[in-house]
């Protein structure tokens, strides 16, 4: 049983299939009860089979049955030393799916979080999983308050009146240049903690948005390039202080040479509850790759002498084919952003008059 719920191909086509009607009608429901329908929100495991596999199949139903609707996708990307020892598989068969359905994918990973948690001072452990339980429960709180912020500080927007409110959808519309282009990489400043003072300054935010250990995936921002970056600020701020600070970090940071001014900024006037002011960033940027490569070597591992590939092979509707295009469909993502970094203007010479 436990195997059998591990598989992400037993959550996608068995778990999938077998209650199709009933997610379906149960989306429908919450649908009902909208008055201006903008977009879905799916947040699930990559690492486990019910997460992955469920989840990638609910994320597919929702595009085949509301094809106009945005759907933001925030997967949880499971830690080098998870204890699923098959979540390469089913992290790589599911982003195969959320690449294609997903208009919006905000990666985190469980490692980033766990740091950041061990920062803030929650977990005093090298590893949370050797933690007492009441510390092991207050952690796991803590890592998902900060999924639950990104949510929060995206819908703002929605909910709060703001002098440069900017719409669920137009986060779509602006950060992704390309389908293939469309994950964003999340960081939080500051992140609140009693225990840990905040920021006085208000550009110290700004700066602190974009150090490595604010991202909520493990990714080094300096090391890529920036296809396009927004800056949700919450707060009693002005619009000076935001282009300011944004004026800022252009001189440090490196965009594509096609979008130098890839900015996406939005001001929202109420901040965080017990804060001052707050910043959710969304990069797209291309050192999400080496998160991907390295998936990409930990699925070569088990693929390359088919270790445990039997298990999936006997569910219903599984074959070798699937595992193969979900390898290529990984590899492509690397691809892509490996040409996005290596980009260059072209220089056309132009004509002489004679």
């Amino acid at each position: 049983k436990q195997w059998y719920q591990r598989r992400v191909r037993a959550g996608f086509h068995f778990y999938g299939s077998h209650y199709h009607e009933q997610i379906i009608d149960a989306i429908r429901k919450e649908c009902e009860l909208c008055d201006c329908l903008q977009s879905f929100f799916i947040l699930h495991s990559m690492g486990g089979g019910t997460g992955s596999g469920l989840g990638s199949k609910t994320l597919s139903l929702i595009a085949e049955n509301f094809p106009d609707v945005f759907r933001f996708v925030i997967p949880v990307y499971p830690s080098a030393d998870d204890d699923v020892i098959t979540s390469p598989y089913n992290t790589t068969l599911a982003m195969n799916q959320i690449s294609e359905y997903g208009n919006c994918v905000i990666p985190v990973e469980n490692q980033s979080l766990t740091s950041i948690c061990q920062q803030l001072g929650t977990a005093k452990v090298d590893n949370i999983k050797h933690a007492a339980t009441e510390s092991k429960e207050k952690a796991f709180n803590r890592m998902n308050s900060f999924v639950a912020k990104v949510i929060l500080d995206i819908t703002a927007s929605a909910r709060f009146d703001g002098s440069m409110n900017v719409d669920i959808n137009e986060i779509c519309m602006n950060l992704v240049p390309f389908p293939r282009a469309n994950y964003l990489i999340p960081a939080i400043a500051p992140l609140y903690s009693p225990k840990i003072p905040q920021p006085r300054h208000l550009d110290a935010i700004f700066s602190d948005v974009f150090s490595n250990s604010n991202q909520l995936c493990r990714v080094d921002l300096r090391k890529g390039t920036f296809l396009s970056c927004a800056l949700l600020v919450r707060g009693n701020l002005q619009v000076s202080d935001v282009r300011r600070n944004v004026d800022k970090l252009s001189d440090s940071t490196k965009f594509i040479y096609w979008n130098k001014d890839g900015w996406k900024t939005g001001l929202c006037s109420v901040p965080p509850i017990k804060q001052m002011y707050s910043i959710l960033s969304l990069a797209n940027n291309t050192c999400i790759k080496y998160t991907f490569e390295d998936l990409r070597s930990r699925f070569h591992k088990l693929f390359s002498r088919k270790a445990h590939l039997h298990h999936y092979l006997n569910v219903d509707g599984m074959d070798i084919d699937q595992v193969k295009c979900a390898q290529e469909s990984l590899n492509d993502q690397i691809n892509f952003y490996n040409e996005m970094d290596n980009a260059k203007p072209l220089h056309v010479a132009r004509p002489k008059v004679l």
